[in-house]
């Protein structure tokens, strides 16, 4: 189906049944109970979840088959989010016009970028492509205000042209006439499930990316890809040149990336210079690297745990600990309430850091690579018919019975 064979087309419809059902996976809590502090089944999280997921399939495409490691990924993040507001203050607020023109623009960038920074590689392609996002960056902040609004941010505007668009006093994006802010919420006991428009157009959206992206792992040019990674001296001695195969797979991945800030402003139709910071170039790299680089499923898991992390255990303050821990003496309360809020609230960055220690130190290939070992423990050896050496081993035929 679909060009993929039996077995990818089943972990393909695995993607697209848990990506169906997320609304219902990350509220697994009742409403009012202690635990529903950890429930994440609302639309930010969810869309944001969808969306960065895009950025670090992109990234993989990249890092993950190359080997190239880029810090400049924001730039292209950016240079979407900017490109789709333009289309909605000049165009429409529909977002098809603002996230083709995103991707477009973020390939051309990246095609000028890996140009130049493709000529080198290893540490010096990525301080490259980490100057060139400063530098965009930078950019985006003071000289090209003009475009960019500078700190303010670009936003919409009441007075923008929005040529095609009858209803210019709305500045609600929306997909053929569907808001992205609007929801629909179903009361199952005490459980409260919410399906939000801008979640389901991000996650249909992310589900074909993933789905071009398995395209390209199983194809001929992913396994140029790989012999890139494996050894590109020995592939330039075949006689073919790597660098075509490097570039395409950079303005693949710089068209991801800008199609993921299209659907950041689309969702929240506001574009800053934040975006193109090289922390957020760094945050898709460890997004990669916690799921794990070179598998399928590994970055969309890790832009899922990060960005779980960062909105749930950032909301944990003193006052939510002191709740859970009351029924403790008031001396060990206040310790443990210490403890604990060293490692959520401003402090969540710290969690973040013990559990890519541990991830990095113990299992190099993310937490795909833990899935896997934790499925090989309740898998049994497959037993050879009538292979029962083990308990009655047969006897050399030189020996007598």
């Amino acid at each position: 189906m679909l060009g993929l064979n039996k077995r990818d087309t089943k972990f393909l419809l695995i993607v697209i049944a848990l990506t169906a059902f997320t609304p219902f996976l990350m509220q697994p809590f009742a409403q009012g109970s202690a635990m529903a502090q950890f429930n994440g089944g609302y639309p930010d999280l969810m869309q944001r979840v969808a969306i960065f997921g895009i950025f670090a399939i992109g990234f993989n495409i990249l890092f993950g088959l190359t080997g190239y490691l880029s810090f400049g990924h924001a730039a292209f993040l950016g240079v979407g989010s900017y490109s789709a507001v333009w289309m909605f203050k000049l165009l429409s607020m529909n977002i098809i016009p603002g996230i083709i023109l995103a991707v477009i623009m973020s390939g051309i960038f990246a095609l000028l970028i890996g140009y130049i920074s493709l000529r080198r590689s290893g540490i010096y392609f990525s301080i490259l492509t980490l100057a060139f996002a400063q530098m965009s960056y930078n950019l985006a902040y003071s000289v090209l205000t003009p475009l960019t609004n500078g700190e303010t941010g670009l936003q919409i505007r009441l007075d923008d042209p929005r040529i095609l668009d009858s209803d210019k006093a709305s500045t609600l994006t929306n997909l053929f006439g569907m808001n992205m802010s609007s929801s629909y919420k179903l009361e199952v006991g005490s459980h409260l499930f919410t399906f939000n428009v801008g979640f389901y157009v991000c996650a249909v959206i992310a589900v074909i990316a993933f789905y071009i992206s398995l395209r390209i792992f199983r194809s001929p040019f992913g396994l140029m890809l790989r012999a890139v990674k494996s050894n590109q001296q020995r592939m330039s001695y075949t006689g073919l040149n790597p660098r075509p195969y490097t570039l395409a797979a950079f303005v693949i991945s710089g068209m991801y990336a800008g199609l993921a800030g299209g659907l950041l402003a689309s969702m929240d139709p506001l574009a800053g210079a934040e975006r193109m910071q090289w922390t957020v170039g760094g945050e898709v790299v460890i997004m990669t690297i916690l799921g794990g680089a070179g598998t399928l499923l590994g970055p969309v898991l890790g832009a899922g745990v990060i960005k779980y992390l960062e909105n749930i255990f950032s909301k944990i303050n003193e006052s939510i600990l002191h709740s859970w821990f009351a029924f403790m003496p008031d001396g060990m309360e206040d310790f443990v309430v210490g403890v604990f809020s060293v490692f959520t609230g401003k402090g969540w960055h710290l969690t973040l850091g013990l559990l890519f220690m541990l991830v990095v130190t113990f299992l190099p290939g993310g937490l795909v690579e833990g899935g896997k070992r934790i499925m090989g423990l309740f898998r049994r050896k497959p037993k050879i018919d009538g292979d029962d050496t083990e308990h009655h081993p047969k006897k050399p035929p030189h020996v007598a019975e």
